[in-house]
Formats: C-alpha cells, sequence, structure tokens
C-alpha cells in the first residue's frame, strides 16, 4: 500500500558519505554509499525508485536515515564495507541465498592450518575472519590468497591423502604438500602468518617483502622466482587498491569529534584500528550547563571507556594544558594495562580523522533535532487521531499487543509487546507459556495470557506495570469476546485501572470494539493504521520467535537421537560446537570433522546421511 509519511531527507547533507536506512525496530536494513547523501537517498523515495525491483519494498519499512559524513567517495566505499559487515542489512545481502554471512577461517588450532570459507559456529581454537558481505566476496578473497600463498588445500586436521602421494594442487604450485614433507614446520608457519597479515589489512608490509625479494632475485638472475613474486606483488596490489583503508598509519586510535549547540551536544568517536575506521558510535548529550565541546570531550571519555576496549592512543580537541589530560591518561592506562597518550593532533592523518568525527557531530546533531521534531510532530498528530477514531477515552501513549502462536496446538505461547510514544520499548516485552489450555484454542489461549498480564498488575508486579492505555489483540471477534469476559472478571475500571480494549482483524484490517457489532474501518494509508499494524507485526514476529526457540528445543533430543554412532557424548560436543542442531545439519564436511572429539569415519558417516 502506498507511504505518504516516507522519513524526512530534507537535512541530509550534499556530501559524500554512507546512509543508513533502518526500520521501526532500530535494525540497519540497508547500508549504501553516495557522492552527494541528499541527492542519492532522495532517489529512493521517487515513484520509479532506482530501477531495483525490491526498492519498493524497501521503501515501505523505512522508518529512519542515518549518515556518516565523509570527505571522498573513496572513503565512503571504505566505511560502506565496514558498515555491511558490521550490521549485516538484509537488503544489501537480496542476491545470496545463504542464511548467514560467511567467514574465512584459518585454523590455527591445526598443526598445519587450512584457510576455507565457513558459515558455521566457531571454533575457539581458530581465526575467524569477516563476516564478508556475500559468497562472491569471500570467494574472490579466497581466490587471491590462494594464488599468492601456497597453503595446503586438503580437509581435515591432519594433511595428505591416505595413499600419501600429493595432490594436483602441489604440481601446479598452490601447495607446499607438508604431507610429504617438501616445506618445513616453520616455513609453513610463515606462510600462514602472511595469510593472517593479508586478511588483517596488513599488506603494505608483505608488499615491501616481495618487492625486495623480486629485486634480488632480479640481480641474481632467477627469472622464475621474479616472474613469480611480480604476479604475487600485483594481487597483493590489487587488494590494496579495494582495501579498507583510508589513512596510512596502522595503529590503534579513538577520535572524540564534539558539536554542542545550546542545552544539547552530540559526541562521535571514529574508531581505527589496523590503519582502517573500523566503527563509529554517535552520542547525544543533555548540556545543560553549555559545556565547551573540549570539556565534554574530556568528561565523557572516561564514561565512554567503562565499556569500550582502551586504543593506544586517544585524539580530542582540548584547550585543557598538559597536565589537565595527565590524569584521563592515567586513568586509561590503569583500564588498558599499558600506556595510553592522549592528545590533539596538529597535522596529517590524525588530524583529518579528528576533524571527520566533528564534522558529522555536527551535522548528526542538526539531523537529530529535526527528525526528533518532525517525529514528535508525527506521532503526536497520529495518536491524536488514532483517539478520535477508535473513540478512547484517552491518547494511546502506551499500547500493548498481545498474539499466540503453537503448531497444532502444541509448545502454545503467547506474546505481549510494548509500544511507548509510537516507538517499541522492547525492555517492556513480555512472552508466556500457555498452561490451560488443551489443543489449538487461541480464544482460550488469549483469555488465559491477559487473565496472567492483569492478575499481576492487580499484585503490583514491576514488571507488568503500568497499565496500558490501550490493549490490542491480534484477531477479531471471538478473542474480543474472549478477552472481554476476563475484564469483567477482573474489574476493570473498577479494581484495575480503565483500559480500552481493542481487536485488529488481518483478514480485512478491521478493529472490533466491545459492544460495537460493526468495526471501525481505517484508512488504508493512514498512519494511524500504519501504527496498528506495526504493534501487530511486531506482536506476532515475537510470538513466532518465542514457539520456535521451544519447538526447536523439542525436536532437538529425536533429531540427534536417531542419527547412528552419536551417543550422549558426543550430542553434547556437537551442540557445544555448533550451538544448534539446525547449524549441525547445514555444516559442510570440514566443519563436522573439526568437532572435538569425533572421529574423522563418524564425521564422514554423518555428513554422507545428512546430505544423502
Amino acid at each position: 500500500m502506498p507511504r505518504n509519511d516516507y522519513p524526512d531527507r530534507s537535512h541530509l547533507p550534499n556530501s559524500p558519505g554512507v546512509y543508513l536506512f533502518e526500520d521501526a525496530e532500530g535494525k540497519v536494513v540497508y547500508v549504501g554509499k553516495a557522492k552527494n547523501l541528499r541527492s542519492r537517498v532522495a532517489n529512493y523515495f521517487t515513484k520509479s525508485g532506482d530501477g531495483r525491483p525490491k526498492i519498493s519494498e524497501l521503501r515501505e519499512i523505512v522508518e529512519r536515515i542515518d549518515f556518516i559524513a565523509t570527505r571522498t567517495e573513496t572513503e565512503a566505499l571504505v566505511l560502506e564495507s565496514n558498515l555491511i559487515k558490521r550490521h549485516r542489512p538484509r537488503f544489501n545481502a537480496s542476491l545470496k541465498d545463504d542464511k548467514s554471512y560467511p567467514y574465512i577461517v584459518v585454523t590455527t588450532g591445526d598443526e598445519y592450518p587450512r584457510v576455507f570459507s565457513s558459515r558455521g559456529v566457531r571454533d575457539p581454537r581458530h581465526r575467524y575472519f569477516g563476516p564478508f558481505p556475500s559468497a562472491g566476496a569471500v570467494h574472490a578473497t579466497l581466490d587471491v590468497l590462494n594464488k599468492t600463498f601456497p597453503f595446503r588445500k586438503c580437509r581435515g586436521p591432519e594433511p595428505g591423502r591416505k595413499s600419501g602421494v600429493p595432490c594436483l594442487n602441489y604440481h601446479i604450485g598452490r601447495s607446499v604438500a607438508p604431507c610429504i614433507g617438501a616445506v618445513t614446520k616453520e616455513e609453513y608457519d610463515g606462510i600462514i602468518s602472511d595469510v593472517i597479515s593479508f586478511l588483517e589489512g596488513r599488506v603494505d608490509g608483505l608488499i615491501r617483502e616481495r618487492q625486495q625479494r623480486m629485486e634480488a632475485a632480479s640481480k641474481e638472475m632467477d627469472f622464475e622466482m621474479a616472474a613469480k613474486l611480480r604476479d604475487e606483488l600485483e594481487s597483493l596490489r590489487y587488494v590494496r587498491e579495494r582495501q579498507q583503508a583510508t589513512i596510512a598509519s596502522e595503529d590503534a586510535f579513538d577520535a572524540f569529534g564534539v558539536y554542542a549547540e545550546g542545552e544539547t551536544a552530540c559526541v562521535q568517536v571514529f574508531a581505527v584500528r589496523g590503519g582502517q575506521i573500523s566503527r563509529r558510535d554517535s552520542f547525544l548529550l543533555d548540556n545543560y550547563g553549555e559545556s565547551s565541546p573540549e570539556r565534554i570531550a574530556l568528561s565523557f571519555a572516561p564514561q565512554y571507556y567503562e565499556t569500550a576496549a582502551v586504543p593506544r592512543e586517544v585524539l580530542l580537541r582540548t584547550d585543557a594544558p598538559e597536565d589537565e589530560l595527565a590524569p584521563l591518561s592515567e586513568h586509561l592506562s590503569g583500564q588498558r594495562g599499558s600506556g595510553v597518550t592522549v592528545r590533539q593532533p596538529q597535522r596529517g592523518d590524525r588530524r583529518r580523522i579528528l576533524e571527520l568525527a566533528e564534522r558529522n557531530a555536527e551535522l548528526n546533531l542538526g539531523h537529530e533535532r529535526a527528525l526528533d521534531e518532525a517525529r514528535r510532530d508525527r506521532v503526536a498528530s497520529t495518536l491524536d487521531n488514532l483517539m478520535e477514531e477508535l473513540a478512547l477515552p484517552k491518547l494511546p501513549l502506551r499500547v500493548e499487543c498481545y498474539d499466540i502462536s503453537n503448531t497444532m496446538g502444541t509448545n502454545s505461547v503467547a506474546s505481549m509487546v510494548v509500544f511507548q510514544g509510537g516507538r517499541p520499548a522492547k525492555d517492556q516485552y513480555r512472552r508466556f507459556k500457555i498452561g490451560t489450555v488443551e489443543g489449538p484454542d487461541d480464544f482460550a489461549s488469549m483469555a488465559e495470557t491477559i487473565r496472567r498480564r492483569l492478575e499481576r498488575l492487580k499484585q503490583g508486579d514491576e514488571k507488568f506495570s503500568p497499565a496500558p492505555d490501550l490493549m490490542l489483540l491480534d484477531g477479531g471477534k471471538g478473542q474480543l469476546s474472549a478477552v472481554s469476559e476476563v475484564f469483567e472478571e477482573l474489574g476493570v475500571g473498577e479494581e484495575l485501572p480503565d483500559i480500552a480494549l481493542r481487536s485488529l482483524a488481518k483478514r480485512d484490517e478491521e478493529v472490533f470494539e466491545p459492544g460495537r457489532p460493526e468495526p471501525v474501518i481505517l484508512t488504508r494509508d493512514s498512519a494511524e493504521l500504519h501504527l496498528l499494524q506495526r504493534v501487530r507485526d511486531e506482536a506476532h514476529r515475537f510470538a513466532n520467535a518465542y514457539h520456535r526457540k521451544l519447538r526447536g528445543k523439542e525436536m532437538t533430543a529425536s533429531a540427534l537421537d536417531e542419527l547412528p554412532g552419536i551417543g550422549p557424548g558426543r550430542k553434547k560436543r556437537i551442540l557445544e560446537h555448533f550451538g544448534s542442531p539446525e547449524a549441525f545439519f547445514e555444516a559442510p564436511l570440514e566443519e563436522i570433522e573439526s568437532v572435538p572429539g569425533l572421529p574423522t569415519r563418524v564425521a564422514r558417516d554423518l555428513h554422507t546421511r545428512l546430505h544423502r
């Protein structure tokens, strides 16, 4: 259905940067880069969109637009990649059909480590790099790795084949064949060390080392080796050009950018790790004393590092003398366990990153203020109209919605979600196991749920207070009638506060009221109906998630017990390794083989049986 309440884009800057689309739950659903943020984002909300078929679906769920401004498109490209890895937005992964993001695994727990892609649960013995935004990105990276570093390709924790004959990879120069002793343990460890350096983004050192070796080989007229090193250099330089590096330094530091205006301030913390802008944290602060940005940075930094890891260097703009910086430096050094420098950079890359953080703090504060003002006006208007349309006794600031989920009457559960001021209050969500109803009886299950909720309210349970202004049921007249009896039984409006009760029938989106035979029909594209739908859909999602969890636990026992060669001990080790039966059933052979205490023969038999 069409929307007329798309998020405001007018306050986006006309500069390069990265934009983030968020849904009603605050989850990032899409990340993109742009030469001009305002112009690029506006394209999504034109009638034709930008030509991609899923843009119309994306537009329908976007509730908020965030951004990070950059100086150049290259910086925007780097940040886009980092943010995709961090947030794993659904719409960035629309072209792949896999259930999770892939990682590259270096099996450092093995004597002769392997390097491969994996979607399985992590093994703490090994190193994992990623997640990557797509399977294609992993395959492209592994292709460069395979051409550059001759690590072994054979499966299993031990190198080699049963025949003892080296594989084709050895003959074509893609493996150094530790299985036949063609390389020492120290030499193989050096190859794996280079692989890890590559995956950590430390490519410059690898390039310098190969450049020197190539020049030396040329002087010695070893042209075959020189040509091999030249090809490796080309691969490494290609990676460096595409790598997520916007600054020359490989040090780790945080830059605190602050902008203050009136009684409000914004702090942006840019974390630089391994020469890359790897993370951006944003905070809005009350600044009733109207302190300067310099003072805000000094006071905020200790609070920030109560939960964040402390780097070797902290950058901020300050007017404080050096002796005032010494206590903060000493405090952070104690937290880190080694020296931490706190300073204001005067030039170079560090100065540039700090200025970038400050500029984003200024832009973000203006953006947030505009969004807050627009949202308050929009929410107030929506709630006021909803009160009038549904004939509610008061403004529905707190809305609770309930839904039932079961499979043929088994594992029956209920959800309670809360929207406060038009937004989800997830810390107040509650869930119920249905205990008194036999079979698939949604009416009785809803009645039990509401009775338990109201009894907890009557008892003064802090987890179930305050009372809602509107209680919304996912269902029609049947659910409404069953709950109306509970309201009367427990004295709602007499012994309990007066609570408005309505139900929303999914088929025609009709709103039913107790004692009124005809439903209320809200306009299809109205903000009022959109709000009720969001609340109802969230209750449905929350109930289904709880039901799947209970159903999965019930299925675990029989699913693994039916497999041959799996006793209680091995079953426990498999679940500890993979986290869930589903992950085990979908795992590749090499992941099953890596389960501690599971013999290779049993692992292969299981894999064959699971994928027969």
